[in-house]
């Protein structure tokens, strides 16, 4: 029993030991420490569709050291990092030191040669942290979208932000302790996984670049609030361009605007006003409430729905009798409310949902809005909202919602899931169908006729088909109410081999016009003939047999649409499809005579098209009126 109590006693002892013995190793490492920071890899790279960058870093160094011995000899190691940085003046160093005996800050973020750093590197005491600051070569171009970066490097909004994880990667530890002399000493731990990724976006640069720059003048010349402005690819979904204006330097983020830093294109939801009518008649179609050229009586331009009047945009509009088509054509709000009342508020709805209307998209950006319906589809919704529904108001959309609904109109019915991140894959799959096809085709069939004819007569682009439509909805204000206007447009080119769509806005205009048709529809037609013209993959007409095309535009400007070529100067154009004045305008661009006879568009032309050009070239083209199949 003795010697049982006297082992116990001997075992605790030790233990007493063994454990006052790890709390002094752990007291002296931890006098040993100095300090320890995490250091992240380089900053991934953010490069456009082509490699082109867009956010790249450039090296900047910390300097610092721990001045606990300050004899002679640490002195002339400050005079020596004076001689190599010559903007570290000694007396500077000198005074930062003197009272300090932690580790002490020389000099942060500056710039350095390789020179420098490896003089640097010999003078002992004398410590270097690497690190990368972030740098948008491009300045304001895509500011929005890319976002920027704090101090310590990390994103704070855009792409920096939504993909910091993989832009900033892994980082490893590096600690700063005294060895047995008291002297400082760098360890690193090393890991295998220290690494970040380059982001490739959808955008491109060049196109994004003519977007900014049409969108700032037209913001400038309308003396607008804001505007915005986005182009999507409608196979994959991928953003080609996107902005707002005013933006801001990325570079020069702090202090910047708070409004201009968002991409409102995106976070800010709005009511649509006339660019939604399409999504009620597309709602229409499918129902089989009404057909192309089902007729509704416009009630002279008036309409009284619960004391109120619905009347049209332009109060002289006298509409009576109008097809489906030509109420979109016209923009006309008492025939869309017409074709609502047949359809009710639940087919609405339903159509509305495929479309993912109060939805997010699930793009890329930070603080996307998912707009606002009010009522579900079990409600019992008044005949005045849902006039007023039928034609964009008392509901609110993002822009980017609205691009992406007309692209499912202009790729054959699929809705595509937006992004900014280049894909290259089509998203046309059965899963995805919204709409069939035939209802994709009449719709763009109706807004080819509200570009020729009817309200989007601004983004008429010669010798190319465009089918859009605007729209011009009052404004919420801040304040409550309404003030001023959103003046819109959404479009999209006809049978091109790539197949895109671009929207564009001008927020509450004060000057030169406040309709879609004259704020935004000039935008869409610019970066549109830009992107055909300069675009070589792009501005290829697509090929079409003509059993696919039965239910499509013009039989004639089909069936030239699968021949069409461009030829070089010094041969004859094809004119075939064109309408008179795009014709005449072509022959003059090639110094050709020409006789025209008839109306319509051309249907033949009497020297084939790519026959060389003599010095005096005659041409007679035979006009007719176009006819649509069946």
């Amino acid at each position: 029993m003795v010697f049982c109590f006297l082992f116990a006693v001997v075992v605790s002892k030790a233990f007493y030991i063994q454990v006052l013995n790890k709390q002094k190793l752990l007291s002296y490492a931890k006098s040993q420490f100095i300090r320890e920071v995490k250091e992240y890899p380089n900053r991934g790279n953010i490069l456009d569709r082509n490699g082109s960058p867009l956010a790249i870093n450039v090296h900047v160094y910390n300097l610092f050291t721990i001045p606990k011995n300050k004899d002679a000899d640490f002195y002339n190691q400050l005079k020596g990092l004076s001689k190599t940085v010559p903007q570290l003046t000694y007396p500077k160093l000198k005074s930062l030191v003197q009272k300090r005996t932690r580790y002490t800050w020389l000099a942060r973020k500056i710039t350095l040669s390789e020179s420098q750093l490896e003089k640097i590197k010999k003078l002992d005491g004398i410590f270097i942290e690497s690190h990368s600051e972030r740098v948008y070569p491009n300045r304001e171009l895509m500011a929005q979208t890319l976002g920027f970066v704090g101090v310590d490097n990390t994103g704070l909004a855009g792409v920096e932000f939504s993909m910091n994880k993989e832009l900033k990667g892994k980082h490893q530890v590096v600690k700063y302790i005294r060895d047995a002399k008291g002297r400082p000493i760098k360890y690193e731990t090393k890991s295998a996984e220290v690494y970040s990724e380059d982001i490739h976006l959808s955008l491109d640069k060049d196109i994004q670049g003519a977007l900014e720059s049409y969108l700032k003048e037209a913001v400038d010349h309308h003396k607008a609030f804001r505007g915005g402005a986005g182009i999507m690819d409608a196979e994959t979904g991928e953003i080609l361009a996107i902005a707002n204006y005013p933006t801001f330097d990325p570079n020069k983020a702090v202090g910047s605007p708070l409004e201009n830093r968002k991409l409102a294109f995106v976070t800010d939801p709005f009511e649509p006003g006339s660019i939604f009518k399409t999504i009620t008649i597309a709602s229409a179609l499918e129902h089989k409430v009404a057909k192309p050229e089902t007729k509704f009586f416009c009630e002279g331009g008036k309409m009284k729905v619960q004391n109120h009047w619905i009347s049209e945009a332009e109060t002289h509009e006298k509409f009576e009798w109008l097809n489906v088509g030509d109420i979109l054509k016209f923009s006309s709000n008492v025939g869309t409310t017409k074709i609502a009342f047949s359809l009710k508020y639940p087919k609405l709805r339903e159509s509305m949902d495929k479309f993912k209307f109060a939805q997010k998209t699930g793009i890329e950006v930070r603080g996307e809005s998912k707009g606002i319906l009010t009522y579900k589809a079990t409600d019992k919704v008044r005949p005045l909202s849902l006039s007023n529904i039928s034609f964009g108001q008392g509901i609110a959309t993002t822009a980017i919602q609205m691009l992406r609904a007309y692209g499912a109109i202009a790729n054959g019915g699929y809705l595509v899931q937006p992004t900014l991140l280049k894909r290259d894959e089509s998203q046309l799959t059965k899963e995805n169908r919204i709409i069939s096809e035939q209802t994709s085709l009449s719709i763009t069939k109706m807004l080819v006729n509200a570009v020729s004819g009817g309200t989007g007569t601004s983004a008429i682009i010669p010798h190319y088909e465009m089918a859009g439509k605007t729209g011009t909805a009052q404004r919420v204000s801040p304040r409550g109410g309404y003030e001023g206007y959103i003046g819109s447009f959404v479009g999209f080119p006809v049978n091109v081999n790539k197949k895109f769509v671009v929207m564009a806005y001008i927020d509450h205009p004060t000057a030169n016009g406040y309709y879609g048709g004259v704020t935004a529809a000039p935008i869409v037609k610019k970066i549109t003939q830009y992107i055909l013209y300069k675009k070589k993959d792009f501005a290829q007409f697509a090929k079409y047999d003509e059993k696919s095309n039965k239910d499509n535009m013009d039989t004639v400007q089909s069936q030239q649409a699968s021949t069409q070529k461009v030829f070089a100067p010094g041969y004859m154009p094809n004119f075939l499809g064109m309408d008179k004045s795009s014709a005449i305008q072509l022959a003059e661009e090639r110094s050709i005579q020409v006789e025209t006879n008839g109306f319509g568009v051309v249907t033949k032309q009497t020297v084939p098209a790519g026959t060389p050009l003599a010095g005096n070239s005659h041409l007679r083209l035979q006009f007719e009126a176009p006819t649509y199949a069946e």
